[in-house]
């Protein structure tokens, strides 16, 4: 009976679950298919001419995990293309320096060279983005510089460890194409004190350098200066070559927002909560629908952003999997905990940065417990275990009568209608009633006395042997 009702109050999550596993299988086509598409869209030809095509890159946003994925999607096709030149066109305030460092690194060592054109700003992050490619190519305007490192309020980092490691790494990218290492030290450590003769400035300490477009040609931070991309492709010298755009399509923009850490905390919290108080309360079928489709979304930011692979997908299914038979097999808690860690590994291995979201997943963690402690005060009576335990009294209290109160026999004498041995009938002033004695045999027609009366259970002793006592 039990069971039966456990399986009809769960089918909600089940059934939610299949639907999750089926979305997530179809994530690599579905991903697959977008980005082909868009591909094909996207590659916008002028007039043909000998060499290789020019891929011209947007790069408008902040640098994070999903402008670095997009980046790696678009320096592989120019490559698979055999292209000449790659004009990454930035524009951005910056980002996170871990994935400016896998950008600088994927524009080093790509085979197609890159051409900067900045449109606007290239400043923080974006700075270090431009230094590492063979030309910087300014627009009017524009500005490149203050790359010192902040943390997530924006407020500067005075760490001196970490300040010489970031100002070490933009010092070695402006070298890289023989660009003056001062201005990339005074752009990043602010404690320096630089005399910057060529733009006839000094940097004092605690100052950031920014360099205006006029500033960065005479610094040799700018080695043209172009209105728009097309002037800048006729600089190179490249205007009669195939053009092929590359911008991020829905899908990345999607991942782009999906990965941003707090989005990722907040889907995992919703996520947790969300299947743990279906598991207490099945029945409700809204918190894991909830649970389930943020766990889908989570899943398909990072594997459109390409940190997730199949097994961090298979993982996390195999995980739900063993949660939920938890439910059905007693395994005392094994499959739980094996569920358990295989969940964890499963968000863990899809994320860009593994501390990162151990931290997230920490945070949801704590919040999703305050979540379910909540509802399972509110609706714990509802919980999936009291399907397990009978938890109902029936007192007298709650309005039960289990059998008729027999107190007020106690006391009153009857006679034996059958030998008691120790059970038998007596006569209570007309009445039949089914009595024990206290273990001793008692003949029939033998006077008795009740002691006791609980329930159904009446206990009699002989008269004589009362008086004796």
């Amino acid at each position: 009976m039990y069971v039966r009702n456990l399986r009809a109050r769960s089918n909600p999550l089940l059934r939610c679950a299949v639907w999750m596993l089926l979305v997530i299988v179809m994530l690599p086509w579905f991903a697959h298919a977008t980005a082909s598409a868009a591909s094909a869209d996207e590659q916008v030809k002028s007039s043909s001419a000998a060499g290789g095509a020019v891929y011209i890159v947007h790069a408008k946003q902040t640098v994070e995990a999903g402008l670095e994925s997009f980046l790696e999607r678009a320096y592989r096709e120019a490559d698979e293309a055999h292209a000449e030149r790659i004009v990454l066109v930035l524009n951005t305030f910056g980002g996170r320096v871990d994935s400016a460092m896998d950008i600088g690194e994927l524009i080093r060592t790509s085979k197609v060279p890159t051409t900067i054109f900045v449109e606007g700003k290239a400043v923080s992050a974006g700075t270090y983005i431009a230094l590492n490619a063979e030309q910087i190519v300014m627009q009017p305007g524009s500005t490149i510089g203050a790359a010192a490192v902040v943390n997530g309020s924006g407020e500067l980092i005075d760490n001196p460890k970490t300040i010489s490691f970031w100002t070490g790494e933009m010092v070695e990218a402006a070298r890289l194409h023989g660009r003056n290492p001062d201005y990339a030290a005074a752009m990043t450590d602010v404690n320096a004190a630089i005399d910057l003769k060529e733009i006839g400035r000094k940097k004092a300490s605690g100052d950031i350098l920014t360099l205006t477009t006029t500033e960065a040609e005479k610094a040799g931070y700018a080695d043209h200066v172009a209105a728009n991309v097309q002037e800048t492709i006729k600089w190179l010298g490249l205007e009669g070559r195939t053009q092929i755009e590359v911008t991020t399509t829905w899908a990345e923009n999607l991942a782009a927002w999906l990965t941003s850490p707090i989005i990722v905390t907040l889907l995992l919290i919703l996520g947790i909560a969300g299947i743990a108080i279906e598991m207490m309360i099945p029945g409700f079928g809204i918190p894991g629908i909830v649970g389930l489709v943020s766990f889908v979304l989570f899943f398909f930011g990072h594997y459109v952003a390409g940190f997730a692979g199949q097994e961090s997908i298979l993982l996390f299914v195999l995980g739900l999997a063993l949660l939920v038979s938890e439910l059905f097999i007693p395994s005392f808690g094994i499959l739980g905990i094996l569920g358990a860690i295989s969940l964890i590994s499963g968000v863990v291995t899809a994320s860009h940065d593994a501390l990162t979201a151990l931290y997230a997943l920490l945070i949801a963690l704590v919040v999703a417990a305050i979540i379910v402690y909540v509802m399972a005060k509110k609706f714990g009576h509802r919980g999936i275990w009291n399907k397990f335990i009978l938890r109902d009294k029936l007192t007298t209290e709650q309005g039960y009568v289990s059998a008729p109160s027999r107190e007020s026999l106690i006391g009153r004498t009857g006679v034996t209608l059958s030998p008691l041995r120790p059970a038998g009938t007596v006569d209570i002033d007309g009445e039949r009633l089914d009595v024990v004695t206290d273990g001793r045999f008692i003949g029939a027609g033998v006077p008795v006395v009740v002691v006791t009366a609980e329930g159904a259970r009446i206990v009699v002793k002989e008269v004589r042997s009362t008086n004796n006592e």
